[in-house]
């Protein structure tokens, strides 16, 4: 059964037809379009029924937990159906899938997962691969997989790549693919430069721009932070200045009920403040936005060789980010955006994010390899490939943890790849089993992986 898209108002139908009709001469292609153009929600579901796709499934990629729950829960609503049925998603400690399953939503670490347990992808017709723009880590690697697999043993199978913002030419070039751009539908954003802002008082900078951009435009705020701990101080001082105003914030952490709060309508008509990180940038939808205020700052994530582990380091966004994010003002109308940096500024920042893969701690992309048989990681397609000294660190650490002897995965190094968390964490947990001090364990590791759920007053022994 196809998907009838033609009566939907989206930029992206008008590309449609080319893409479906390349995948019947070529098993990879590109699609660059913009924010709002529907190609994470409208695309997939236009592949439905092709003859080229045999009845398999389709699989898409997100590199947000959010953003895949949302794009599944929109592509059922255009089936008519619920999540779960013809369209569902699998991420971390969640999935909606049933038998009659068609197209599943990803985030990125579960499609690696899903190659080391099926290295052809039997019953998998396309991947795709959304927002890669963003060229997580996790991305990179399922991509330079999903390449041997197709080059060895799936040469049917087809990859898409979807992007809002790439370097097309050096991606097509090394994949040999035909690109289909589609413009979008972009409204004017007047860009305004507040000045360069302190870190130290961002959250009280950040409201004083907003309570202005609120009497100088019309509709809702987008405001971007670099983390949580400046979002819930902006948020408290908004609460105590803002009054008449729905202010939420939205984060990856947020429970999901709180950041449906954030993307819907307010249920009192009242206009909406949301005060985000990155996890607004693309995919989602916020309904209302004409307002974007960005500090200009974000999180990322870099390899500590003190630890051994990868910690998240506040850093100045990139051009193509600062675009994307200014974008989120002109999806409805024409918008504002409050830049609260110079204009001198602007022109010294970077043109795009450095890829993950290039600053992050490589000891679980060792292992996956390991796993997957691979000794030498020049020997995958990779777009950036891993540095090799932090490759031969990685590599190193393993043998110390006797996950690896002489480059090859151990019975150990199986048992740490089949925990989903970081090897060395997976190595404690472990060990700890043997040594009868699981529980102590699985406290420290959730302490490691995820975030203290006690305040900063409750001191540092876990004992207490």
């Amino acid at each position: 059964m196809t998907f009838a898209y033609k009566n939907i108002d989206l930029p992206i139908t008008e590309s449609v037809e080319e893409i479906r009709n390349n995948f019947t001469e070529h098993n990879t292609q590109i699609v660059n379009a913009p924010p709002g153009a529907g190609k994470s929600t409208l695309l997939p579901l236009t592949f439905l029924g092709q003859d080229w796709l045999n009845g398999q499934k389709i699989l898409m990629l997100e590199p947000r937990r959010l953003a895949a729950r949302t794009v599944a829960i929109r592509m059922a609503e255009l089936l008519g159906e619920k999540v779960g049925q013809r369209v569902g998603y699998r991420i971390r400690f969640e999935n909606k899938v049933s038998d009659q399953t068609q197209i599943e939503v990803l985030t990125e670490g579960i499609l690696t997962r899903m190659i080391h347990s099926d290295n052809s992808l039997e019953r998998v017709g396309v991947v795709i691969f959304d927002e890669f723009h963003e060229r997580s880590i996790h991305a990179d690697v399922a991509l330079a997989l999903c390449r041997e697999a197709q080059q060895v043993l799936r040469p049917d199978l087809k990859i898409l790549i979807m992007s809002a913002t790439l370097d097309m030419p050096q991606l097509s070039s090394m994949l040999q693919c035909p690109v289909v751009k589609s413009e979008g539908r972009q409204y004017p954003v007047d860009i305004k430069y507040v000045g360069d802002t302190d870190m130290t008082l961002l959250p009280e900078l950040t409201a004083r721009v907003i309570k202005q951009a609120v009497k100088e435009n019309e509709g809702d705020v987008l405001a971007f932070f670099p983390g949580q701990g400046e979002i819930r101080k902006c948020e408290e001082i908004l609460r105590s200045r803002l009054k008449g105003f729905a202010i939420h914030p939205l984060y990856g952490q947020l429970p999901h009920g709180k950041q449906m709060a954030a993307i819907m309508p307010d249920r009192n008509g009242k206009r909406k403040v949301v005060l985000a990180t990155s996890i607004a940038e693309t995919s989602l939808t916020i309904e209302g936005i004409k307002i974007v205020v960005d500090t200009g700052f974000g999180r990322t994530s870099k390899f500590d060789p003190k630890s051994g582990l990868s910690r998240l380091h506040t850093i100045q966004i990139s051009k193509d980010s600062a675009d994307q994010r200014a974008g989120r003002a002109g999806r409805l109308s024409a918008g504002a955006c409050y830049r609260m940096w110079s204009k001198a500024t602007q022109d010294r920042l970077e043109l795009h994010a450095s890829p993950e893969i290039l600053e992050v701690d490589l000891s679980a992309l060792a292992l996956d390899l390991a796993k997957w048989g691979i000794l030498d990681p020049n020997q995958l397609t990779w777009l950036t490939p891993p540095p090799s000294g932090t490759m031969q660190r990685a590599q190193a650490s393993l043998h110390e943890l006797h996950a690896l002897n002489n480059g090859k995965i151990t019975s150990h190094g199986e048992r740490m790849h089949s925990l989903p968390c970081h090897p060395r964490i997976a190595h404690m947990l472990i060990e700890a089993e043997d040594q009868v001090l699981l529980p102590l364990a699985t406290d420290i590791a959730a302490l490691i992986e995820e975030r203290d759920p006690l305040g900063p007053e409750s001191g540092i022994d876990i004992n207490e």
